[in-house]
């Protein structure tokens, strides 16, 4: 469901009831931090995604760095900011290159690693004095640089249990090597292998302490948590954000593993029943974004794709994304536009099926990393 306005929740009713639709799944986290969640079960219809309050977590940066804060969760020193003016005096207290984070929704593009002063001050002032990011940059967090490998951790929960899914990984910088500006996602693999000893620290120093704080805080969660952290030399895990729903790209490169239907887990998830263990495949998944020239920043213009979209076999497929089709054509027509995913037995080999379904389409202007996975 991508509406999520006040004026559309009661149209959105009607129509489940008119449907008899025992069970939604709300994506968007805009949808979730308007509240539609809370409205729909309110008038008895099982949902799979967290509160408004739950949603705060993702909706608000300053919000989660206080809870993190409260219940003694590893994350990195920040302080709150207004205003450029504000982002400059804090700067003295930072070392570069600083973390600039717009403290609301924007779409994957709110944060800013900005290697001199000068670049500070420059993206401050986009966030604070041309509202490029809207209602999100009326707030920011000024943010301690963490060096280290970030991996994507994932828990579903039916608001008293829960369990975590295989350990995935993201490449958010545009280009090659964690070049350029922060996207939405470029690519994701999983599962990655960590060993008991950093994954033992992760339960005891983050998932438990988190979900044991949403319990004494009477936040209602029923859904998936995403937690991004970073793990530092020794290896020694952090915050850096969490999400209220399933990541981009990670999600594509996690469902396909689970032994069994996600949709019996979503609904006994939204009924707050227990579920038993999940069974994974002993396979690998690789998602490879095919993004348009310009993105994240410029305005896409729409362009022929070329080749196979539709080719998919047992070993990759494409999803699409930021597309449209017009007389049976279809064109690249938003910044991110199809993915790649590839499935194998090894490692390699869902890196291989990942690029080669890549070749099998092209548009003027195609862009993507070259090094997911490796």
């Amino acid at each position: 469901l991508a509406i999520s306005c006040q004026k559309n929740k009661n149209s959105i009713l009607k129509a489940l009831l008119k449907h008899q639709i025992d069970l939604v799944i709300i994506g968007p986290e805009q949808a979730l931090a308007d509240g539609l969640g809370d409205f729909l079960r309110k008038n008895h219809i099982k949902v799979f995604g967290p509160s408004a309050k739950a949603a705060s977590l993702e909706a608000s940066k300053i919000f989660a760095k206080k809870f993190m804060e409260k219940h003694h969760i590893p994350t990195a020193s920040y302080q709150a900011l207004q205003s450029t003016e504000q982002t400059l005096k804090a700067a003295v207290h930072f070392s570069p290159p600083y973390v600039l984070k717009a403290d609301g929704l924007a779409g994957g593009k709110g944060v800013f690693i900005c290697k001199t002063k000068k670049e500070l001050r420059e993206k401050a002032i986009a966030i604070f004095d041309r509202h490029v990011l809207g209602a999100a940059g009326q707030k920011a967090l000024l943010e301690e640089f963490k060096q280290g490998k970030e991996i994507s951790v994932f828990v579903i929960t039916n608001g008293k249990s829960y369990q975590v899914l295989p350990i995935a990984k993201d490449y958010k910088k545009l280009y090659d090597g964690g070049l350029g500006p922060n996207t939405g996602g470029m690519g994701a693999h999983a599962p990655i292998s960590l060993s008991k000893k950093l994954m033992c620290k992760i339960e005891n120093k983050i998932l438990y302490p988190t979900m044991q704080g949403l319990k004494r805080e009477g936040i209602s969660y029923l859904g998936v948590l995403y937690i991004g952290l970073i793990v530092s030399p020794g290896d020694n895990p952090q915050v850096l954000e969490y999400n209220i729903r399933f990541g981009d790209p990670e999600a594509q490169v996690l469902l396909p593993l689970l032994k069994g239907s996600w949709l019996d887990i979503f609904y006994k998830l939204a009924s707050g029943k227990p579920f038993a263990p999940l069974e994974w495949k002993k396979k690998h998944t690789v998602c490879v974004v095919l993004a348009n020239q310009g993105y994240p920043d410029k305005k896409i213009k729409s362009k022929r794709i070329q080749g196979d979209i539709h080719f998919e076999n047992a070993r990759a497929y494409f999803l699409k994304g930021g597309v449209i089709c017009q007389k049976n054509i279809w064109r690249a027509q938003g910044g991110r536009v199809l993915n790649a995913i590839g499935m194998g037995s090894s490692h390699r080999a869902a890196i291989q099926a990942a690029y080669e379904q890549v070749q099998r389409v092209s548009w003027r202007g195609m862009h993507y990393r070259k090094d997911i996975g490796t």
